[in-house]
C-alpha cells in the first residue's frame, strides 16, 4: 500500500511542474529564435499556474495541510503516486536538458505538446483529489489552459510545415 500525499505535498509537485514548463520554454526561446516569442508567451502563462498553485496551498489551513487528499476509494492516491513515482512523466527531472536532442523548432514543440499532455494528465488526477473548497474550479481552469496550449504549440507546428 502507497503512502497518501497530502495536500501540500500535492501542491509541491504541481508547483514544480509549472516551474519545469516555464524553465522548458524559456530555454526553448533562446535556442530557437523563430518562434522565440510565443515561447517566451508560453513560459508567462505557467509563471501565472505556479502563482495561482502557490495561493491555492497558502490558502489551506495546517489541518488541510497535512491531511491526505480526499480519496474514498484510493484510486486518487494510486494514480498520483504512479504519476509521481515517474512512471508516467518525471516532476523532478529537468526538460531543458532534454532540449539537447532537439534541433528545429518542429522537434521542440513536439516535445512541449508532449508536456503540455502529461501535465493535463496529471491534473486530472489532482482535481480528483482536491476539495472543492481548495480550488478545484482553479484546477479546472489550469487544465483548460494547458489544454489552450496544446492548441497554440500544434497551431504553430501546422504553420512551420
Amino acid at each position: 500500500m502507497s503512502m497518501p500525499f497530502n495536500a501540500d505535498e500535492v501542491f509541491e509537485m504541481v508547483e514544480q511542474i509549472e516551474r519545469n514548463g516555464s524553465k522548458f520554454y524559456r530555454a526553448a526561446a533562446e535556442k530557437f529564435p523563430a518562434i522565440r516569442d510565443i515561447l517566451l508567451g508560453l513560459a508567462a502563462m505557467e509563471d501565472e499556474h505556479e502563482k495561482t498553485f502557490a495561493n491555492m496551498r497558502a490558502e489551506l489551513s495546517g489541518t488541510e495541510l497535512e491531511e491526505p487528499v480526499f480519496d474514498p476509494d484510493g484510486q486518487a492516491q494510486m494514480y498520483l503516486r504512479v504519476m509521481a513515482d515517474g512512471h508516467v512523466f518525471d516532476v523532478k527531472a529537468d526538460p531543458v536538458e532534454q532540449l539537447a536532442t532537439r534541433n528545429t523548432p518542429e522537434d521542440v514543440l513536439k516535445m512541449a505538446i508532449g508536456i503540455e499532455r502529461d501535465s493535463i494528465a496529471f491534473y486530472v488526477g489532482l482535481k480528483e483529489a482536491v476539495y472543492h473548497r481548495a480550488g478545484k474550479d482553479k484546477v479546472e481552469d489550469i487544465i483548460k489552459e494547458e489544454m489552450g496550449h496544446i492548441v497554440t504549440l500544434n497551431q504553430i507546428l501546422q504553420d512551420l510545415a
